[in-house]
């Protein structure tokens, strides 16, 4: 009914998005104990070509499909809860599928009611405003409007074989915001390093390595009601890859000083909107605004000793190019980052199966 405005749908304030593309489908620990069910492993060249996987419902202002793969992880992260399976013609929300039985689950944590989280849909005096800023919670989504059926706030990328919140505090949107922290990579001299092959510069970026699910990621996180996005970016960073949390309020202000100059100078968005998950579920999924904030000359990070925080169990610069395997759609963005630097990626590009 809606689909028609949906596809031409924006929400003010909010600029439209491109699409998420993912590179793998799970997590690749969960606990021994569970039994699971996973989907095969793309092929090369399913990976390359992404068109390949499950196209949806919903499009952005320039017509481009969004798709879903990580959104299928089963058993759903920390959990041994299976999803139903979902076939790749029954993904779309446009597609009758009358015998659609997704399994319900939010985890405890959620249920125990953190201030980072919402009550359940039925609890009394809980009236959220979908589609709205509602209060100090942003309910928008950066996609434009969602559909809300039976009072529940329905996933723009399709079916994911389950309801509920999962992991994710917010009925709908979860608004994250990721810094991505780069600088060339130089050789003793000080010169910089083109990659042998491509005769491209080799870019380097912060990434860390989540405690929870030990896959390498931008060090990221969740944007606090009513906080700005900039302020986010800054306060992930600082918490995850120096480890301010644990910082002396002096040693803190350094870090503050130092960071300044940063994150104050010219930046650009490499994302915003839909990000391919593994906690997504069909009433709750995660979006995304990942920065980047390049320090051309080094100078500035050098300055500053790197040390795991927070959720990350280890952090360090690491080289960037196709080879990463990264958490959720993290690659996607690197990979955005490379081209908009003009620095190395691929050594062989293949051919080109996606407009």
């Amino acid at each position: 009914l809606l689909a028609g405005a949906l596809r031409a749908a924006t929400v003010p304030g909010f600029p439209p998005a491109v699409a998420v593309f993912s590179f793998t489908v799970v997590l690749s620990t969960q606990p021994a104990r569970c039994v699971l069910q996973r989907r095969p492993p793309l092929s090369n060249s399913s990976a390359n070509c992404w068109s390949c996987l499950h196209p949806v419902n919903m499009f952005n202002s320039y017509n481009v499909k969004f798709y879903h793969s990580k959104a299928f992880t089963s058993p759903y992260p920390g959990s041994c809860v299976e999803r139903s399976q979902v076939p790749e013609d029954k993904v779309d929300w446009l597609i009758e599928w009358k015998d659609y039985n997704p399994v319900e689950y939010t985890a405890m944590s959620v249920l125990a009611g953190p201030n980072w989280a919402d009550p359940q849909i039925n609890d009394k005096g809980f009236s959220p405003k979908f589609n709205e800023r509602d209060g100090e919670v942003e309910r928008r989504s950066l996609n434009g409007l969602y559909v809300v059926e039976n009072g529940r706030p329905r996933n723009p990328s399709g079916r994911t074989g389950l309801t509920g919140r999962g992991l994710l505090g917010r009925w709908g949107p979860n608004h994250a915001a990721d810094p991505v922290v780069t600088r060339w990579k130089r050789d003793g001299s000080g010169n910089k390093v083109a990659h042998p092959v491509t005769g491209k510069n080799i870019l380097q970026f912060i990434a860390i390595k989540r405690r929870d699910c030990g896959e390498w990621a931008i060090p990221g996180g969740m944007v606090d009601p009513g906080e700005k996005i900039s302020a986010t970016l800054k306060r992930e960073f600082e918490e995850e890859a120096l480890n301010s949390l644990q910082k002396s309020p002096e040693e803190r202000a350094e870090l503050e000083k130092q960071l300044h100059k940063l994150f104050s100078q010219e930046h650009f968005v490499v994302y915003r909107g839909y990000v391919d998950d593994p906690r997504n579920t069909d009433n709750a999924w995660m979006e995304t605004e990942a920065v980047n904030y390049h320090d051309e000359t080094g100078e500035t990070m050098d300055n500053l000793p790197l040390e795991a925080g927070d959720d990350a169990g280890i952090v360090k610069w690491v080289d960037i190019s196709e080879k990463l395997k990264l958490y959720a759609s993290h690659s996607y963005f690197i990979k955005l980052v490379t081209e908009k630097r003009g620095a190395h990626w691929s050594e062989d590009p293949g051919p080109e199966c996606c407009e």
